[in-house]
């Protein structure tokens, strides 16, 4: 590991205070995951004041030489000779082995590396009372001796070593050691010597009897054996634990003392120049360690703790010591940071005689030393820029008289120093590559050149007068000599200011470099708002001189920035500028310039931001151009209407934005007129385009919908802009106009695919980052160019008032189609205010329409059997209704129309209004009804309403071919079911003939009836009732009256007894009621014949408003043929029926009379007795699941055909449940044999049940009996499996009786069964 010498100490603090050191050798190669490879880490210690380290003679006593070389002191006593010929091994191998450095405050171990400053002993080196310099401190004391003869060491070596131990008790030094070094040499040459444990113990005896570590041996060093190096280690290990140990006891006492110090800055005579020097010896023996970032801290909390101080003498809280840095500032040459140390400048800290800039240029080179040995170069620029502008507040803070342009030169230098010296240890790579830390650097030193020039007359175009002149001398006297550091570099920041201020031609040569340098690291870093503030600079820097078309070029790119961001004061101030420039360029240009500089004048005109005078004079510049006579073919200026004034609101009138041919049309135009005075318009004009009405594209009537974007009153909004620094309306990106588009399967309809497309991207795919957008120059004069060809609004002599202005436009109305406003134009003069795109899309149409007939109910659905209002709406459109115009309506007999003398139209305008009332005249006949129109001009509406009455249809319709009036087929009414309510509807076809056309018109009316009736036949034995179920499913509640029952051919043997109390009843919407008829007879009737009638009217109508209502039907086979009756009874021994126990259930079918002679047709005879008989199939079915049949549920049985004749039948049943169980379902059906099947002979008793017979055509509602009697296995199908016949095979069938031929006397019986006895075991076990 390489060792330091002093010359190469020196030799790189000379290159360092050339600016040349790059990487100086280290003591050990330690690992940094924050260092950069690339930087270089000078660790060159910086200088103070000690002894020489040169290895001193035996016999020579050297003087006291004082240099700069920072190490920790270690004094040599004794054998000078001895340790001069250790010195050399003892000062390589000391600093290679690291040591763990412990602090106190719990601060974080470190690993050191100590080296030592070995200087002869000297009383004169030991610190007197009160000097705390750590520097100049010596930490260890170390007597060398060799001597190895007893007689010797009592004559000389003790008394040596007990002067030396006084001297050091004298000044309370403890940090001592001796070292005795055992040579071989003097061993041979000394035969009477002691063994060197003997002199080793005199001495530990005579000094170290409580320190015995304070006394090593050490080996002959220069032999080469293994007990020397050895010995040699241990020496080694012991010297840098004592001088640790010295260090870290000393900086501690040290940190104490300072800190005792700095708590006493609120006494008077505190000095802030002497805790400086305290804390700064700190920061060096930091730094002497190789601990730059400790030391580092240190002079940060100086330069936080004096700008604390600064700020509250800003506040009023001053203290006394900073008077002497409120002294007038006379030198202004900039940072120093080419030096390791500034000398001067910290010995005027140590006087008290420093001035700001001193004490704040000597800290910030020290700070930037520090951070190019951490390897931190870029928070060196960081830190000088805050640097910079806190010194120029705290100046003023302190009130420091400054010469006006000291401080822009003390800056600038700075600023070149910090960047030269940044450049000294980075390559270029690396500088390109930082750029964003740099920049501010060269921006600032760019402003204060800037500066200069303008203060020195150096950019005016006729160069300085006296007065500059002289400032510049005094500016450059205080910039003193060039410092030897930077004397022969032809680029240093000394000569590149002198040389700016020596001449206008210099000066520009610097400054433009610099502004370029800055302007091309900004755009290279993406900081383009940086960029174009330089480029604004630079912009001013050419109209001084004289230069206005490059300035313009540098503003133009500044306010597409500050337009884009929404910058508002800087786009006025930028668009001032500019004005200034066009208006220059307009005398040596023609069209261009004039058009940009009109265009600039408007938008400043228009901003509020500027004073009112200042926008009245950029509107009169306008308006004089305006008003000047045209010359040559008199072209007009076409300028955006954006700057000039803004609409605002567009409104209809009509509202709909929707007028027939010829009709009114008006367009009110709310504009806001940004100019500061009143403007007179020669013209204000919209250009028109019109869209022809294509067929089937025809568009609705006025008032039947509305535009998207129009509102209910008929105005159309538009968007407010900001004129002050947005960009123009005219250069705004339109809004999308985006449509669905939907691919669709040619043969099922099935959606493919789904899109959106914009039908203005030709708009939107506009460039707009140029500057035509901002300010528009010639090549935008065509796009602003009002449209030829186009209808045209026009209003003449309009005089516009700052704000709000209304102006009135008649729209053209003549042709059908689409009218859509494209472009607004304003004149003034020879000047046109154009607005190129109106948008949103403004659009009102005129229609060409046929005439229209529609019929409509008043109310939500029409109601058979009441009058109902309908009402007839005739849109005349093109056509006019003359005098003698009437319509025909053909109608059915079942719809007759209703009218009255009173009957009256309206008529209404195309805008809703009333026009007249006038009566109608209405003749009707039977099947034809006609209406007299009253006169009508076109495109009005005419409205009146008529009474209709539908019939109730009392039974299903007959096949009718009745035909209309006109000719055409009239149909049955259909009648269908509305489901949402329940109502049956009706369809009742009208025809019309009306005076314009002459085709018939067809029209639909549907009407729901009221009602719905059901009628039932109830059975008591043989007595019979009727019940009739009168349902109402409207939402009207209606009065009934009058409800009666008849029979359609009445017979004297036939009665009907009314059962009903009440002869009126309100029948509610959702309700029923129910009206009762006994039926008697003296001979039995065939069929039933009847029709049920009843009047009907709303509850809130009079008598007179009752309407009748009917309902057929028919009952067929109404007396009852057979009596049938159940009974179960318990077990043999039980007297009640248990849940689980088999009972008896007996039921007997007893024929009640005789059949008619339609029904003997199914008798049988018996071959025996000749008995004829009725086949009957009876079933028991449990559908509850309360019982279980046991054994045969159905059978055949046959009856003979008597009166009273009974058959009883036996089967076993289970009840399953316990409780009041209802009997089991039992059913019976006819059985017809086909004449064909082969007789089967009946059993001996013929009133045996057969239970090998099938349930064979029965009704899908017994499907499921049939289903559980299979699952039983007790009935064989006949029709399954192998036994099916083949086809055409003739079958028997099952016939169901008619309601009320058979009646089960045990319908509603109910049997008790009792739960079951059964006993159960419980087993419990018990432990």
């Amino acid at each position: 590991m390489p060792v330091r010498s002093r010359e190469l100490r020196t030799s790189l603090c000379q290159q360092i205070g050339n600016g040349e050191a790059k990487r100086p050798p280290r003591h050990c190669e330690c690992s940094r995951s924050d260092r950069l490879a690339p930087f270089t880490e000078p660790t060159v210690s910086w200088w103070t004041k000690v002894e020489s380290a040169e290895p001193m003679e035996p016999h020579e006593e050297k003087p006291i030489i004082y240099t700069m070389e920072n190490k920790p002191i270690v004094t040599c006593a004794g054998d000078q000779t001895l340790f001069t010929a250790l010195y050399s091994m003892l000062a390589q191998q000391l600093p290679r082995e690291p040591m763990e450095w412990r602090r106190s405050y719990g601060r974080a171990p470190k690993m050191i590396h100590l080296e030592a400053n070995f200087v002869q002993f000297k009383e004169e080196l030991l610190p007197k009372e009160g000097n705390k310099a750590l520097l100049t401190f010596p930490f260890l004391h170390i007597y060398w001796t060799d001597c190895c003869d007893t007689e010797a060491y009592k004559a000389t070596v003790k008394e040596d070593m007990q002067r030396w131990q006084g001297v050091l008790r004298q000044h309370a030094s403890t940090d001592w050691l001796i070292v005795v070094v055992e040579s071989d040499g003097k061993k041979k040459n000394k035969t009477n010597i002691l063994p060197r444990t003997s002199i080793m113990d005199k001495i530990r005896n005579d000094f170290c009897n409580k320190q015995s570590d304070r006394c090593v041996a050490l080996s002959d060093p220069l032999r080469d054996s293994s007990r020397s190096q050895e010995s040699w280690s241990s020496f080694l290990t012991k010297l840098r634990t004592l001088l640790l140990m010295s260090f870290t006891k000393n900086l501690g006492r040290f940190e104490d003392d300072m800190r005792t110090l700095r708590e006493k800055r609120t006494e008077p005579g505190w000095s802030f120049c002497d805790y400086f020097m305290v804390q700064e010896e700190l920061a060096f023996v930091f730094e002497m360690l190789q601990q730059y970032e400790d030391a580092l801290v240190q002079y940060d909390e100086l330069d936080a703790l004096f700008t604390q101080y600064v700020l509250n003498f800003g506040a009023g809280d001053g203290a006394n010591w900073l008077s002497s840095f409120c002294q007038p500032v006379r030198s202004w040459n900039g940072l120093l940071l080419r030096r390791p140390i500034d000398m001067e400048k910290r010995e005027l800290i140590q006087r008290g005689e420093a001035s700001l800039l001193d004490l704040r240029s000597y800290l910030f080179s020290r700070q930037c030393t520090l951070l190019i040995f951490l390897q931190r170069p870029w928070e060196v620029t960081q830190r000088a820029l805050e640097l910079l502008h806190n010194c120029v507040q705290e100046l003023r803070l302190l009130e420091v008289s400054v010469l006006q342009g000291a401080l822009d030169c003390w800056v600038f230098l700075s600023c070149l120093e910090v960047l030269h010296r940044i450049e000294g240890c980075c390559d270029r790579s690396q500088l390109e590559a930082n750029f964003s830390h740099t920049v501010g650097l060269w921006t600032y030193a760019t402003e204060k050149l800037k500066s200069l020039g303008y203060m020195c007359g150096l950019v005016s175009e006729n160069g300085p007068n006296s007065e500059e002149l002289n400032c510049t001398v005094d500016l450059l006297a205080g910039l003193g000599a060039e410092r030897p550091e930077t004397a022969n570099s032809l680029q240093s920041p000394y000569k590149k200011l002198k040389e700016a201020l020596s001449s206008v031609e210099a000066f520009e040569k610097h400054y433009l470099e610099l502004s370029h340098a800055a302007l091309e690291m900004y755009r290279a870093i993406g900081r383009m708002r940086s960029a174009r503030l330089v480029g604004k600079s630079l912009a001013e820097f050419y109209m001084r001189k004289g230069d206005p078309q490059t300035a313009q070029t540098f503003l133009l790119d500044s306010l597409k920035s500050y337009t884009a961001e929404g910058w508002s004061l800087p786009v006025t101030h930028t668009r001032k500028q500019i004005a200034e420039c066009q208006k220059q360029l307009q005398q040596t240009e023609e069209y261009p310039s004039l058009f940009r500089y009109l265009q600039t004048s408007a938008l400043l005109a228009s901003d509020a931001n500027l004073s009112d005078e200042e926008r009245r004079h950029y509107c009169q510049e306008i308006l004089t151009f305006a008003n000047q006579p045209s010359e040559g073919t008199g072209e007009r200026v076409a300028l955006s209407m954006s700057a000039f004034a803004q609409l605002r609101e567009l409104r209809f009138r009509p509202a709909t934005a929707m007028v027939h041919v010829g009709a009114s049309l008006q367009l009110e135009l709310r504009l806001c007129s940004l100019m500061p005075v009143p403007v007179r318009l020669e013209q204000l004009a919209a250009s028109v385009h019109f869209t022809l009405e294509q067929p089937g594209t025809r568009p609705a009537p006025a008032g039947s919908q509305r535009r998207p974007g129009l509102s209910p009153d008929g105005t159309v909004t538009f968007p407010a802009s900001s004129s002050s620094y947005g960009p123009s309306q005219g250069s705004a990106a339109p809004a999308l106009e985006l449509y669905e588009i939907q691919d669709r399967s040619p043969s099922d309809n099935a959606l493919n695919s789904t899109g959106v497309v914009c039908k203005n991207v030709h708009l939107l795919l506009r460039g707009n980052d140029s500057p035509v957008s901002l300010d528009p120059p010639s090549a935008s004069a065509s796009a602003l160019t009002m449209e030829d060809g186009a209808q045209m609004l026009k209003t003449n002599d309009v005089t516009l008032l700052p704000g709000n202005n209304s102006i009135v436009f008649t729209a053209p109305s003549m042709n059908p189609g689409t009218y859509t406003l494209r472009q607004l134009c304003a004149t003034v003069g020879r000047v046109q205010f154009v607005l190129p795109h109106i948008y949103p899309i403004v659009q009102y149409d005129v229609y060409s329409q046929e005439p229209q007939l529609t019929i409509e109910p008043l109310t939500e659905s029409l109601l058979a059997g009441l009058p109902q209002q309908v009402k007839f709406t005739i849109l005349t459109g093109h056509y006019t209704v003359k005098k003698g115009d009437a319509l025909q309506l053909s109608n059915s007999a079942s719809m007759p129309i209703l009218h009255s003398s009173s009957c009256s139209a309206r008529i209404l305008s195309s805008t809703g209004e009333l026009v007249g009332e006038p009566a109608l005249s209405i003749q009707a006949s039977e099947k034809v009804t006609s209406i007299s129109l009253p006169v009508t001009p076109p495109y009005h509406t005419l409205e009146f309403q008529l009474e209709v009455l539908c019939h109730i249809p009392s039974s299903p319709a007959r096949a009718e071919s009745e035909r209309l009036t006109n000719g055409e087929i009239r149909h049955r009414p259909k009648n269908r079911t509305r489901y949402n309510s329940g109502m049956a509807s009706i369809d009742q076809k009208v025809s019309i003939d009306c005076p314009w056309s002459i085709y018939s018109i067809l029209i639909s009316l549907t009407f729901y009836t009221p009602f719905r009736a059901r009628h039932s036949l109830l059975s008591a034995g043989k007595r019979k009732y009727i019940q009739v179920c009168l349902q109402n499913v409207s939402d009207t509640n209606f009065r009934l009256a009058n409800q009666t029952l008849s029979e359609c051919q009445p017979a004297s043997s036939l009665e009907l007894i009314s059962l009903n109390a009440k002869a009126h009843q309100l029948l509610y919407s959702r309700q029923s009621v129910y009206s009762l008829w006994e039926v008697r007879w003296s001979s039995e009737p065939l069929c039933l014949q009847c029709v049920f009638a009843a009047s009907f009217s709303p509850v809130e109508a009079p008598d007179s408003a009752l309407q009748p209502y009917s309902y057929d039907f028919q009952l067929e086979r109404v007396s009852t043929l057979y009596s049938m009756k159940a009974e179960i009874q318990p077990a043999v021994g039980e007297q009640d029926c248990r849940a689980g126990a088999l009972c008896q259930l007996e039921v007997s079918i007893t024929q009640l009379t005789e059949p008619s002679e339609s029904e003997r047709e199914d008798e049988e005879a018996t071959d025996s007795e000749c008995l004829r008989t009725t086949k009957l199939m009876y079933e028991v079915v449990d559908n509850s699941s309360n019982w279980a049949v046991c054994g045969k549920s159905s059978g055949l049985v046959s009856m003979p055909v008597a009166a009273m004749a009974t058959h009883k039948v036996q089967m076993e049943v289970m009840p399953l449940f316990a409780g009041r169980l209802p009997f089991p379902s039992i059913k019976v059906f006819k059985y017809l044999p086909h004449s064909a099947l082969p007789m089967t002979q009946p059993d001996t008793d013929s009133c045996l049940e057969n239970d090998n017979l099938s349930l064979l055509d029965k009704g899908l509602e017994d499907q499921a009996d049939t289903a559980s009697l299979r699952s039983r296995g007790s009935v064989h199908s006949l029709g399954s499996g192998e036994q099916q016949p083949q086809r055409g095979v003739p079958m028997p069938r099952l016939e169901p009786f008619s309601p009320g031929q058979v009646f089960n006397c045990s319908l509603a019986r109910q049997v008790l069964v009792l739960p079951s006895t059964d006993d159960h075991v419980l087993e419990v076990n018990v432990t």
